[in-house]
């Protein structure tokens, strides 16, 4: 076990780049897939609740007996906010082009730092406000092009883009009160199986069908769930106990700079000029934002 978590700690700055990379294949799924978002949605938590379920069924029942009506209660709201980021998410990747739908989801920290400051009472220094607003002028310079070709939808894919960033934002924001007194498992657990409930309803309700779609869909499917949902999002909170949070957080930014790498490879969206500057903008905003917010961290 020790040589195990050895070799872990040595590799482990390797192993969160491989899971950026991996993280910003989502959307290149997203769009192979043909089915719709809400049955993409409801197989990708189907698949993956799984994996979660099985290790606390098993070793944390107490742990789960023990939670009060708070803890499941945000655990259960971080879940809807969850579905809400991903259905916009899955909507997004369809019908804008890669490189405009990664770089405005990425805006998600204006939402953590306007709940953090509004709702938690917490001090925000000017500079990461800066960081943040350098970030939305990038976003704006992306939607603001984009709004010229509405006629193909992706003015629109950008509008799902940007409530894909607002929805994971107030993911976050509920995740920093939930976590306080659950375990990881577990509240990733509940999160999860909340959120697949969500899909569940979505797809009863709209009649969306689940079943019917190729082998290709499928298979799709389950490469989706265990590369992003088990191979990052899982990576990402192991990584973090072996490293700062500043270096998972600075290169989870650059995700989108390989999400548009594997658009041009994959799908052969070349991104324009404006695209290319808006991303680099909406890049240095956020690593600016991330760097002055840690240091603001450690001197708390």
């Amino acid at each position: 076990m020790t040589n195990r978590n050895s070799m872990f700690a040595r590799y482990v700055k390797l192993i969160v780049v491989c899971s950026v990379i991996a993280s910003s294949s989502s959307s290149i799924f997203v769009n192979l897939i043909g089915a719709p978002p809400l049955a993409i949605g409801f197989w990708r938590l189907a698949i993956g609740v799984p994996f979660f379920a099985v290790p606390v069924l098993a070793g944390k029942r107490d742990e789960l007996k023990a939670l009060t009506r708070r803890d499941i209660f945000l655990a259960c709201l971080a879940g809807v906010f969850l579905f809400g980021h991903f259905f916009t998410w899955f909507n997004a990747v369809k019908m804008t082009n890669v490189a405009s739908a990664v770089t405005l989801a990425a805006l998600h920290p204006l939402v953590v730092l306007a709940v953090t400051f509004f709702l938690y009472h917490q001090k925000v220094g000017l500079r990461p406000i800066m960081g943040i607003i350098l970030a939305l002028l990038g976003g704006a310079m992306i939607a603001g092009f984009d709004y010229r070709t509405l006629a193909t939808d992706n003015f629109v894919g950008d509008i799902f883009a940007v409530f894909a960033a607002i929805f994971f934002g107030l993911y976050l924001a509920v995740g920093d009160e939930g976590r306080k007194r659950v375990s990881g498992p577990v509240y990733v657990l509940l999160v999860f199986a909340t959120c697949l409930v969500c899909f569940a309803i979505g797809c009863a309700a709209t009649g969306t069908k689940v079943l019917g779609y190729t082998a290709k869909d499928y298979a799709l499917l389950v490469a989706l769930t265990m590369i992003c949902q088990v191979g990052a999002h899982a990576v990402f909170n192991l990584c973090i106990g072996y490293v700062d949070s500043l270096y998972v957080s600075t290169w989870e930014t650059g995700e989108s700079v390989f999400a548009i790498i594997l658009g041009m490879i994959v799908l052969q969206q070349i991104p324009t000029q404006y695209q290319i500057i808006g991303c680099a903008v909406v890049v240095i905003g956020l690593l600016y934002y991330n760097f002055h917010v840690s240091k603001q961290q450690k001197k708390d």
